[in-house]
């Protein structure tokens, strides 16, 4: 085996809480052919199928479970395939989406609200047909789709997404005492919702000003027991989508999303928007392709902050966002989490040793000092 059975029965009783008589949906992508990946990814990647195989050979011989694949979508944010859809909400929900011409435009991120309110209508008709749990461990993220929305708050159902993931994550950042960090980081989504502001800054040239008032911070705990919980597995982070157009300053990245860059890129943010990429690498050509595809990707969408002690490594973005001290922000789609803007690209970036602080209009608290987060 890959993975211990112990860890599996962690994931299955202690984080997501799975009862017998629940239906679970379990599903991961292969890598396309046309995909330029360093052979340890191809390595990690190729493991990803067999993981999801082990989860769905344990839970099956309890639970009414389905395993399925399908071929990359390549980057974080996609909507996932027409037959994950089909198996998650049903056979008679996805053909109501299909036939009255709302489900290309859910997967295209081009629905109108009206249409929103409809595919919602939907799901709730046919809520009985829902699968309960879905662990999502594509390698590329849903997290921020309309699928995991629909799921999560019409359906009710509850959703681990595990982009990214490593098989050293059961022994490393999934190996938490959620208790303890659920509790950290539900504090330091408080203080997010009650913040007006964030600054953060940090000695390689990060100086950042972001406004946060009347948006709602989310915890991710790791306990996802409860009906319509979502998070990352694994989790530690709290997090806020951004008032749009109002992030201002100047953001500079040192890792992506899998690997360090050999030199610092500096986004350049204005009114809300990444203007700017100083600096030469093929990532960073990546995100000017990107942004030239779609504007909307271009979005300041999330700041988040870590919280679990487990986790350390930086070149894995799923474990180095959650890292205890750090900060990290986000481009593109935040529709899912509270924000305005959606589209088919959601990116995260971490800053290590960042000072970060919240103003509550006359008052200011330092949350991290240099990396260090300050008792909470």
């Amino acid at each position: 085996m890959i993975i211990t059975e112990r860890a599996i029965k962690k994931l299955i009783e202690e984080n997501l809480g799975i009862k017998r008589n629940e239906r679970v949906l379990i599903f991961c992508d292969d890598i396309s052919e046309d995909e330029t990946i360093t052979e340890s990814d191809r390595k990690r990647r190729s493991e990803l199928p067999l993981i999801a195989e082990e989860i769905f050979d344990y839970l099956s011989k309890r639970n009414d479970t389905t395993f399925l694949q399908y071929e990359s979508l390549e980057k974080h944010g996609m909507e996932p395939p027409e037959l994950i859809w089909q198996e998650a909400f049903g056979k008679r929900a996805f053909a109501d989406l299909r036939d009255k011409g709302i489900f290309e435009k859910l997967i295209t991120k081009q629905s109108t609200k009206k249409e929103e309110i409809e595919a919602e209508k939907i799901i709730k008709k046919h809520k009985r047909e829902c699968v309960d749990v879905i662990i999502a461990l594509s390698n590329f993220s849903t997290s921020h789709t309309k699928f995991r929305d629909l799921h999560t708050r019409i359906a009710g159902g509850r959703y681990a997404s595990m982009p990214l993931f490593d098989k050293s994550m059961f022994e490393g950042p999934l190996n938490v005492n959620h208790k303890k960090m659920r509790q950290l980081t539900e504090n330091l989504a408080k203080k997010l919702s009650r913040a007006k502001t964030a600054v953060i800054t940090a000695s390689n040239g990060t100086n950042l000003k972001i406004g946060i008032e009347g948006r709602s911070g989310i915890a991710d705990t790791g306990i996802l027991t409860r009906k319509g919980a979502f998070g990352n597995l694994p989790a530690g982070e709290a997090f806020i989508a951004p008032v749009e157009n109002s992030a201002e300053g100047l953001f500079v990245a040192e890792w992506g999303p899998t690997s360090k860059f050999k030199k610092p890129l500096k986004f350049e943010i204005k009114s809300g928007k990444l203007f700017l990429i100083q600096g030469i690498d093929d990532y960073a050509d990546f995100l000017r392709e990107q942004i030239e595809l779609d504007r909307k990707s271009s979005n300041i969408a999330e700041l988040g902050i870590g919280t679990n002690p487990k986790a350390t490594k930086p070149d894995n973005i799923l474990e180095s966002e959650k890292i205890l001290g750090t900060i990290h922000l986000a481009l593109g789609d935040n529709k899912s989490f509270g924000g305005e803007v959606r589209t088919n690209f959601h990116q995260d970036f971490v800053l290590f040793n960042p000072t970060l602080k919240l103003l509550y209009g006359s008052e200011e608290e330092t949350i991290i000092a240099n990396g260090k987060l300050l008792k909470s």
